[in-house]
């Protein structure tokens, strides 16, 4: 039987697996938002990580937003954002909505692979639903696995096909075992096989729990180093002479996995009455970040005799992370924001944020009178922002300049 396979999410995940697997397979990419498959009909990628010619050289692609298109599909790679609520749980509502329409398609023979952050044991659970709800046997009639994402945005040198990709999956059947292998191997050239379901999932998030961590540690060394009137900045450089030394830097957390794939461990570890002390303490201080920031403007404005309503800022860098279009969990984002509840004289500075949300707050891919400004605040790096204000990070107007992690001195 050949392989069909059907995507199902086609955002930052689903995207660069779909054009992937088109150069090798007629490929269907489905997604319920009609906007996004109609521009992706006209190879239009509104997260700007694609440009028209990567959708040439494929074999076909099939984009739809209709159930009844991948009915004959038979390998399905499920890539759909798993947010939280409000009150930090986790939230599956994609992701059960796509279990949810597998139930009404599933036939012998087919394969489903889960790509989205889960805590352990959320594809057993999806097992057992499909079980019940089609009355067919996992790893008999049909077969599920897990292989976690590790897409990073905007990175062009560890791209989906140079990473390391984990499959797992707890069959003996060598005929699926082959399909998966094929398939995958379109997707990843180096690929580690697992028989482990949860032990990939926990490995996940764990990956991203980590690096929440290390910043959240480095962040508070900021902070510590400042009340202290400690060179930060020559701290590191000392402490990176060190062979062993990891070299993490402070800055604002966000986007869709850091500051969400904590709250998946500990609330599965709290389900089984283990109370988790590290896994959220990264949490705290980089959120913290934000008041930190805000506190850092009202200072270097007071210095000038100024106050944060009257002054005329510039923000630089919206997205949660320079390179990138996305705006999810974007700290930088939410700072903008909350000063411009009270300042119309509030403008930012990003060439990656998307045109709808730059004419709606007043950010611009460029800025010619950096002189116009009261204070400049950098709130990522990027070699473009460094090109856009290179005259007068040079210049003697730096005075202007608010870099509070050392982006740009």
């Amino acid at each position: 039987m050949k392989i069909i396979p059907c995507i199902i999410g086609l955002g930052y995940v689903g995207l660069p697996i779909t054009l992937n697997l088109a150069k090798s397979f007629v490929t269907y990419g489905f997604d319920k938002n009609r906007k996004r498959i109609e521009n992706l009909k006209n190879k239009i990628d509104l997260n700007k990580e694609f440009g028209p010619k990567k959708f040439d050289n494929i074999k076909k692609i099939i984009f739809t937003n209709k159930i009844k298109d991948i009915k004959k599909c038979n390998f399905f790679i499920l890539c759909l954002p798993t947010p939280i609520h409000k009150n930090k749980k986790p939230d599956l509502t994609n992701l059960n909505d796509a279990i949810e329409i597998i139930s009404t398609i599933l036939k012998r023979n087919d394969i489903i692979f889960l790509e989205s952050t889960v805590f352990p044991g959320i594809t057993e659970q999806y097992k057992n639903y499909l079980e019940k709800k089609t009355n067919l046997n996992n790893n008999k009639d049909f077969f599920i696995g897990y292989s976690p994402e590790r897409v990073n945005p905007g990175d062009k040198k560890y791209t989906l096909k140079n990473i390391t990709k984990v499959v797992a999956i707890e069959t003996k059947n060598k005929k699926t075992l082959e399909k998966i292998y094929k398939t995958y191997n379109k997707i990843s050239r180096k690929l580690i096989i697992s028989k482990d379901i949860k032990a990939a999932e926990t490995a996940k998030v764990i990956e991203n729990i980590q690096r929440d961590l290390n910043i959240a540690l480095m962040n508070e060394i900021l902070l510590i180093c400042k009340k202290l009137k400690i060179n930060f900045k020559e701290v590191m450089r000392l402490a990176k002479s060190k062979w062993n030394f990891m070299n993490f830097m402070p800055g604002l957390v966000g986007g869709h996995c850091l500051p969400v794939d904590p709250y998946y461990l500990s609330t599965i570890s709290k389900k089984n009455n283990l109370k988790t002390e590290i896994t959220l303490a990264g949490r705290k201080i980089n959120d913290r970040m934000l008041n930190y920031i805000i506190k850092e403007l009202n200072y270097f404005l007071n210095k000038k005799n100024k106050t944060l309503k009257n002054s005329k800022i510039m923000i630089v860098g919206l997205t949660y992370k320079a390179g990138v279009a996305d705006m999810r969990n974007s700290l930088n984002f939410k700072i903008f924001k909350k000063i411009k509840k009270y300042n119309n004289k509030i403008y930012g500075c990003d060439p990656f944020v998307t045109k709808n949300i730059k004419t709606t707050y007043d950010i611009h891919d460029n800025v010619k009178k950096s002189t116009y400004y009261d204070v400049i605040l950098f709130l990522s790096y990027h070699k473009i922002f460094k090109k856009i204000f290179q005259n007068i990070i040079s210049s003697k107007n730096r005075n202007k300049i608010l870099d509070p992690f050392n982006y740009y001195s």
